[in-house]
């Protein structure tokens, strides 16, 4: 029996490795049924599904700018002199005329005093040319008349005399020749009188000596108020670079103001953007200190010119309330701008599109279709950094594919996303 038994033993273990190499045969020919049907039906990859409603598309514009007020100026004096005050300090308010700097006034005072002398003295000159002596070439006028009448009464009585042979032809003469110069004293007389007269010559030098000393008076007090440095309008004192005792030249800027207005938004904007930038578009400005505030602004202006070396143009915004406290000069600040928006729009993602190019508006899509990637023009309207508007070539329950899907490829779908 044992003989039997042993013989038993040695047989079994000889049928098990048979059995395993079926079954693992079976697994592998199923695998490979499974590869053969997942191959078949190609790649499994990502879509999107067109939905029937339609949503809101934005498309914004983001860069850096900085704060400027509407007008910075340098104020400085126009005359060489000494500082005597200097009335502000960085940072102070002034009101339109406050004064910001006194020169020292003293040797202009005199110049003023002396040209006040003068005047005085030009219109005395005019009053005596009015008066006296209008009045002296009166007489003078009348003597030559009374002077005229004597000499011709004393040519025609020698007249006589010589035709009755009382006196000689010589004596005539002599009285004939009296005769002439009192005729041209008289009009000597006549001429000067005209002169003093209203509208004459000599009237006319005393007036204009009246207005020299006036332009005279009012060139020296010019100067004098200029000794006077005051704030053209309000304005905030933004650097000072003067001190008494200094000697300022002409021209020299003292201090630098920002003269009040609405605060600007500064930016230099990449030229290839200039096509989305138009004036009148919302915009929202973050200060890098303050990222918690947000601040509503509009476009108010962009450059006609392009900066050649930095390839950009200057934008500058405006906000549409006043300024917080803490936005200040050179501040810098970011800014996005809105350049575009679609209230209704059917939305891809800029992955879905294939041959969009900058500046045109046809594209392809891979729509699946029958188990393939089947290419699909469409047309694209308003697109952003990430999506773009399809507004043709595309229907509501349509299934659009994303990479890595090729044309005529068979696909599997994976779970759709609907479009952003």
């Amino acid at each position: 029996m044992s003989p039997h038994a042993s013989e038993t033993s040695h047989s079994e273990p000889a049928r098990r490795p048979r059995r395993w190499w079926w079954l693992a045969g079976a697994a592998v020919l199923l695998l490979a049924a499974v590869w053969g049907v997942q191959r078949w039906r190609g790649p499994q990859v990502p879509t999107v599904q067109v939905q029937a409603q339609a949503q809101a598309l934005v498309r914004s514009l983001q860069f850096s700018a900085r704060v400027e007020t509407r007008s910075r100026v340098g104020v400085g004096s126009t005359i060489v002199g000494r500082v005597e005050r200097v009335a502000v300090q960085e940072g102070d308010q002034v009101q339109a005329g406050q004064l910001l700097v006194q020169l020292e006034p003293t040797e202009l005072q005199a110049s003023v005093q002396q040209a006040q002398a003068s005047l005085a003295q030009a219109r005395a000159q005019l009053a005596n040319v009015r008066t006296n002596g209008r009045i002296g070439k009166q007489s003078q006028v009348a003597q030559a008349q009374a002077t005229l009448q004597q000499a011709q009464a004393d040519w025609s009585r020698n007249q006589q005399l010589v035709q009755q042979g009382f006196l000689s032809q010589a004596s005539l003469d002599e009285k004939r020749k009296a005769l002439g110069v009192a005729q041209a004293q008289l009009q000597a007389a006549q001429a000067q009188a005209q002169a003093a007269a209203e509208g004459g010559a000599e009237l006319q030098a005393a007036e204009a000596q009246v207005q020299q000393a006036q332009s005279a008076l009012a060139a020296a007090q010019a100067k004098l108020q200029q000794t006077h440095i005051v704030a053209p309008s309000a304005a905030k004192v933004l650097a000072r670079t003067v001190e008494p005792g200094q000697i300022v030249q002409a021209g020299t800027a003292l201090l630098q103001l920002a003269l009040e207005g609405p605060t600007l938004i500064v930016a230099q904007v990449d030229e290839r953007f200039l096509d989305q930038l138009r004036e009148g578009q919302s915009a929202q400005v973050v200060a890098d200190a303050f990222a918690d505030q947000r601040l509503a602004a509009r476009v108010v202006s962009i450059a006609p010119g392009v900066d050649a070396q930095r390839g950009a143009v200057e934008v500058k915004l405006a906000l549409r309330a006043a300024p917080p406290d803490f936005l200040r000069e050179d501040m810098s600040l970011s800014v996005q701008v809105e350049t575009g928006r679609q209230a209704q729009a059917l939305v891809l993602p800029l992955q879905a599109l294939q041959g969009l190019r900058e500046g045109h508006s046809a594209a392809q899509v891979l729509v699946l279709q029958d188990g393939r990637a089947t290419p699909r023009p469409v047309q694209v309207g308003l697109r952003t950094l990430e999506a773009a508007e399809i507004v043709d070539g595309l229907h509501a329950g349509d299934t659009v594919l994303l990479p890595p899907a090729q044309a005529g490829q068979r696909v599997r779908a994976a779970a759709p996303q609907q479009e952003r």
